[in-house]
């Protein structure tokens, strides 16, 4: 099962990191907060019960979650200044095979792929964080590139339906505009 890294404590991060580890993917939840990543494991020391789920592992630094991440998902706000920070700093910490994963329903797939090293490992969770955490059966939508792979198309699609998610894809709209004459 792939190993997966989720950046951000904050309510969507938590509920991502123990959605995935119940679904047994290897999760590691880093926060650059000490204080969310400490309320991040009493929370989910309290749904879980005291044992916790021994898949679900929770480090301090984005190198230690992504060193050996198969798909790196952010959880940072849905601004471009936050976005460019994280998705650069994922991209030069992570292995050359992990896909990168954003939440953003504002910016272009497209346009912060472009800012990494791996346009083909990009991918936008076109979704809310609430209708993320909204449950099973929800559909979701997934925006790609042009240069977006099959293997990450397929990666993020198999994550997402272990989750209880119905992904659909869509291309992303910002490629889909051509200039005028």
């Amino acid at each position: 099962m792939p190993t997966v890294a989720i950046i951000g404590a904050g309510p969507l991060g938590r509920w991502l990191a123990m959605s995935a580890a119940r679904a047994g993917y290897s999760v590691l939840l880093e926060d650059v907060m000490p204080a969310s990543l400490h309320h991040a494991q009493e929370a989910l020391r309290a749904i879980l019960g005291p044992e916790a789920l021994p898949n679900l592992r929770f480090v301090s630094t984005i190198e230690d979650a992504v060193r050996d991440a198969d798909l790196a998902i952010d959880c940072v706000p849905d601004e471009l200044e936050s976005k460019l920070e994280i998705l650069w700093l994922l991209d030069r910490m992570a292995p050359p095979r992990t896909v990168l994963a954003t939440p953003t329903i504002r910016l272009s797939i497209a346009d912060l792929a472009n800012c990494t090293y791996r346009p083909d490992k990009c991918i936008a969770i076109a979704a809310e964080a609430s209708s993320l955490t909204a449950g099973a059966a929800a559909e979701i939508l997934l925006r790609t590139t042009s240069r977006t792979t099959p293997g990450t198309i397929a990666l993020v699609d198999d994550f997402c339906r272990k989750l209880g998610f119905n992904p659909a894809f869509a291309p992303d709209p910002a490629e889909q505009l051509t200039p005028g004459p």
